[in-house]
């Protein structure tokens, strides 16, 4: 099986390991990987904040882009939650209409695709501590993953998982919530990183990348010692 992948312009850019761990776990399992050097965003960012022309002009570079039918995979619920949800309003009876449709069946976001697609939950990974998972609300209530992420990380060996009080409660981020709104989400990442910190994890894990950047930033200026992964780091992880 041959695969795209769609790696969001976040990822590309500041944590381009996770989207290199998703490749290497796509490949282990016996995937053929494609990317499309062109490819940027998804437009999430200009759709939250309220930039409906500008996120549809990037959206009809999305479509363009994945013109196959082949399945795309990312590692990141919120940009398929976007594309899934609201794509469908801003491209109805457009010329990309019958684009969208294709690509709205064939994207999935990353546990979804290994758990429901490839049934397959055991990646041989091994990391030894203790975790918690955070149900990023994109991937919850958009996207509606909750299960998938779990059982991945229970076959992680080494792996004590966790669950924290509140798991599916918002972390804060919000996209440009954080920035717009910096008091509420700096206390949103309070109260969810106390959470974390009661289970004695050693790990915060989720699917959504964004999430944790928000919170690594809670937790480093308050020396909070607590690793943020993203799921492909974690199961990328103890093979070559």
């Amino acid at each position: 099986m041959i695969v795209d992948i769609f790696i969001p312009c976040f990822i590309d850019q500041i944590y381009p390991d996770t989207g290199f761990n998703m490749v290497k776990i796509l490949e282990k399992v016996g995937c053929g990987v494609n990317y499309n050097h062109e490819q940027t965003c998804c437009g999430q960012p200009a759709f939250n904040a309220g930039y409906r022309e500008e996120c549809r002009v990037v959206g009809e570079k999305f479509i363009r882009e994945f013109q196959n039918d082949r399945y795309i995979v990312c590692p990141s619920a919120s940009c398929v939650g976007m594309i899934k949800n609201y794509y469908p309003e801003m491209f109805h009876n457009s010329v990309l209409h019958n684009q969208m449709k294709q690509i709205q069946k064939n994207i999935f976001e990353f546990t979804d695709f290994m758990v429901n697609v490839l049934k397959i939950t055991d990646l041989g990974a091994t990391l030894d501590g203790v975790a918690t998972y955070h149900d990023s609300c994109a991937a919850l209530r958009e996207y509606g993953i909750k299960r998938e992420p779990r059982v991945l990380l229970e076959k992680v060996r080494g792996l004590e998982l966790r669950e924290m009080k509140d798991t599916d409660v918002c972390c804060g981020f919000g996209g440009t919530f954080a920035v717009k709104a910096e008091p509420i989400a700096t206390s949103m990442a309070a109260q969810k990183m106390e959470n974390v910190l009661a289970t004695k994890a050693q790990y915060l894990i989720s699917a959504d990348v964004s999430c944790l950047m928000h919170l690594n930033s809670y937790a480093q200026v308050q020396k909070m010692d607590v690793k943020m992964m993203h799921i492909c780091d974690v199961l990328a992880s103890g093979w070559e």
